[in-house]
Parts: C-alpha cells; sequence; structure tokens
C-alpha cells in the first residue's frame, strides 16, 4: 500500500470520514435527511476502496454541503411523500 505513496491520503480520507460521521450524528435533522447523509458518507467509503482521489473530492463536497445545510432540508411547502406515491 505505501509502495504507491498513498498511505498518507488513505490516513486522511479516514480521519475526514471520521469527522464527517461525527458531524451528522450531531445534526439536528429529521430522520430521513440524516439517513440520506449516512448513505453519502457509506458511499464515500465504498469509492475510498477503488478511487482514493475520487472519494476524497467527494467527501470535501458532502462536508461542504453540511456546512453550508445545502439541500438538508425540502423546500417550504414541498411535499417530499407526494413525491414517493407518484
Amino acid at each position: 500500500m505505501d509502495s504507491d505513496g498513498q498511505l498518507p491520503l488513505y490516513d486522511l480520507v479516514a480521519a475526514r470520514l471520521k469527522e464527517a460521521h461525527t458531524m451528522v450524528r450531531a445534526l439536528q435533522v429529521p430522520d430521513g435527511v440524516r439517513a440520506a447523509l449516512v448513505r453519502r458518507l457509506l458511499a464515500v467509503t465504498a469509492a475510498a476502496k477503488h478511487d482514493l482521489g475520487g472519494a476524497a473530492r467527494r467527501l470535501d463536497r458532502l462536508m461542504e454541503d453540511i456546512r453550508a445545510g445545502d439541500g438538508l432540508f425540502p423546500e417550504e411547502g414541498e411535499d417530499r411523500c407526494a413525491d414517493r406515491s407518484a
């Protein structure tokens, strides 16, 4: 693993994934929002096994979204249940 020089990046991504999980756990959001964020984290974790650089970029975007609150809540007046029944 170290022969390809990616060991420091693995360490960085692992530490940042841990930080992201902590952030998601601490959020005061509906269960559905939390579940969606956890799914994104799991997808990043799985991607890290095959594309470490891509996973690091996806994790950056996810953490930026969490910090900014982007997409965490449905728009006012939007009925998410109606979308599922269609």
